[in-house]
């Protein structure tokens, strides 16, 4: 576990990331004393449509002023979101300290510091009594953890009963394995892809009832050809993700394109509610 928890951090390591988000917005002549979220917003959603998809989500369930846990936060602009426009109270985990030192930072820079709040912490053992949270939120995590029974069992203990669990991920269809690199992985020693009906039917086993789910390949395979498009026009852009993957963004992302077209992988987003 040690080891593998070393490769995951290693792998979404970025040194000195704050840092450089904050010489990219000055170099963009943006007045660091009145920064919004959306001068941040190319960086700060690390999954596939970014926040129009993180907006979609938040827009299919009442969490109007709930407490909520944001598992795999990463650099924290899902959480900034729900705070900023849904009057949230939010809580992000990720494994990567450098995110979570970045999504501080960058939550302060946006004035949104007293609603949002970011540890350092392993998905498997969170550290929140049982409970805790009205809404247990994650994107794109789940690739990375290979024992789905402890990580789902963990969101069930920190959720309230009648609480609702909303994710959007990437999962696997059993019919090939993606090419690497990915923006979850270099190979294949970090990546455990799940499939659809194997979480469903674990979260059911956990006593979850599903509310609803969405495919979102078809809106994902169309973002990814506009985001080509766009880079063959623009060129990578001063704030994107590229901030994050460096040189190999674009094969990364290819990847994932030709894996949604290959059917070999999914995106999906779906709602649960924890019955008891």
């Amino acid at each position: 576990m040690g080891a593998l928890h070393t490769l995951i951090e290693n792998h979404y390591h970025t040194p000195g990331l704050l840092e450089d988000i904050t010489k990219r917005l000055e170099a963009q002549e943006i007045d660091m004393d009145n920064v919004y979220r959306g001068h941040i917003a190319g960086v700060d959603e690390f999954h596939v449509r970014g926040a129009e998809v993180s907006r979609e989500l938040a827009n299919e369930a009442s969490l109007l002023g709930s407490t909520v846990l944001d598992v795999g936060c990463g650099l924290g602009g899902p959480s900034r979101m729900l705070a900023a426009e849904y009057c949230c109270r939010v809580t992000g985990i990720d494994l990567s300290h450098e995110y979570i030192r970045t999504a501080k930072g960058l939550s302060e820079l946006v004035g949104l510091q007293d609603q949002t709040e970011y540890h350092q912490s392993n998905a498997l053992d969170l550290p929140f009594e049982k409970g805790a949270f009205d809404v247990v939120w994650t994107q794109h995590v789940q690739m990375n953890i290979r024992n789905k029974s402890k990580f789902y069992s963990e969101i069930e203990r920190v959720l309230r009963s009648r609480g609702w669990f909303i994710y959007y991920d990437i999962l696997s269809t059993d019919s090939g394995n993606v090419n690497y690199p990915v923006p979850w992985a270099n190979d294949a020693t970090v990546s455990f892809l799940g499939t659809g009906t194997k979480m469903n039917n674990l979260l059911e086993r956990l006593g979850f009832e599903r509310i609803l789910t969405n495919d979102q390949t078809k809106k994902g395979i169309h973002f990814l050809k506009g985001l080509f498009e766009k880079l063959k026009v623009n060129g990578p852009p001063l704030l994107g993700l590229n901030v994050l993957m460096g040189s190999s963004t674009k094969e990364k992302l290819v990847n994932i394109l030709r894996g949604l077209e290959e059917e070999k992988i999914v995106l999906q987003s779906g709602i649960y509610k924890k019955v008891a």
